[in-house]
């Protein structure tokens, strides 16, 4: 999908250290040193059906992402659920419609697979952030999502 000079897919291989640079940009994420186990994890979501990392691309770098895992589901007549994370935008990028764009590619995918629901979460506390989620049709009110880190 192109819209205004953006390209809008999905990752490809090629991609790894743009990606990996991209997520610099969510929470000071280092970038991982190549190793086998980077490797191998970059390998399964590749190849995964299910996992989808979708990103904008400008004039050749990858500037906005955000990854759609489709989740296999026995309720709902057993129609799967989507679920949005990793949701960013290098800075420099950032108020032009592109994590915007991610997203509905997002629903896009979710609807094609008869997903029922998507869910999304976020950290984010301050209400920009809070109101551009809102803005992409997703609301804070349905439900309450709880954490546990490990």
């Amino acid at each position: 999908m192109e819209q205004n000079g953006c390209k809008i897919r999905e990752i490809m291989a090629q991609d790894f250290d743009a990606l990996m640079q991209l997520y610099t940009h969510l929470h000071n994420n280092p970038i991982p040193e190549k190793c086998d186990k980077v490797a191998a994890v970059w390998q399964q979501i590749l190849t995964d059906s299910a996992h989808h990392i979708i990103v904008a691309e400008i004039g050749g770098t990858i500037v906005s992402s955000c990854v759609c895992v489709i989740i296999p589901n026995l309720t709902h007549d057993q129609r799967p659920y989507a679920l949005i994370e990793n949701v960013v935008t290098d800075a420099a990028y950032r108020k032009l419609g592109l994590a915007s764009a991610c997203l509905q590619f997002a629903k896009e995918l979710a609807v094609r697979e008869n997903c029922y629901k998507i869910m999304l979460m976020t950290g984010a506390k301050d209400q920009e952030t809070l109101q551009f989620y809102e803005h992409a049709g997703y609301n804070r009110h349905d439900k309450t999502a709880f954490i546990q880190w490990l």
